[in-house]
């Protein structure tokens, strides 16, 4: 099975993104997250200018096994701090050095080869939509069983530029409100 993995080469090499800009957005815990400018525009009314973001490193989501049905279920941000370190070390032995990055933790290095054994599509919301996902590594915290995954399709970010030319996560209120204005023009040409 080919790659489908839109951020599998998370080292910033060369020839990965050459040529895009990055910029870097800021949580309100003081984690970054570098990010390439995939599309920016500006709109008249506002002035202000809106871009579409992929983060530089690959976007790792843990999930936790639920025994009585043997299905996955996301975990809380709160539960992830004492999880970090059994992450890191399961993950370090693929070479992936995960990190805590805002609004999602991130690894560098590169991700391997999707395998069809390791892929799996998750359900997000009542309506029946799903995320494909590529299991890197399963690991055990307090007898739990968890397992790190990386998103197959890219995980992109809405953002603007503030008037103090800092960039900020548009929220999904504002993206909601926004969204006619800039969608068509985020995604035009993007395939």
């Amino acid at each position: 099975m080919p790659n489908l993995n839109q951020n599998q080469n998370s080292d910033q090499s060369p020839d990965f993104q050459a040529g895009q800009s990055i910029v870097t957005l800021t949580d309100d815990l003081g984690y970054s997250l570098p990010c390439y400018v995939e599309k920016a525009i500006t709109l008249t009314d506002s002035g202000l200018e809106y871009l579409l973001l992929l983060p530089v490193s690959a976007p790792i989501e843990i999930f936790s096994w639920q025994d009585d049905d043997d299905t996955l279920a996301d975990i809380e941000d709160e539960e992830i701090d004492p999880l970090f370190p059994s992450a890191r070390a399961v993950l370090a032995e693929l070479d992936l050095t995960l990190h805590r990055s805002a609004y999602t933790l991130t690894a560098v290095g590169n991700i391997p080869e999707a395998e069809d054994d390791s892929c799996f599509a998750l359900e997000v919301d009542d309506e029946g939509g799903t995320d494909n996902f590529q299991m890197l590594a399963q690991f055990y915290y307090r007898e739990q069983r968890y397992v790190a995954c990386t998103p197959l399709e890219p995980l992109l970010f809405f953002a603007y530029r503030t008037e103090a030319d800092q960039v900020a996560l548009l929220s999904p209120e504002e993206f909601e409100r926004l969204q006619p204005e800039i969608e068509d023009q985020l995604f035009e040409g993007l395939d």
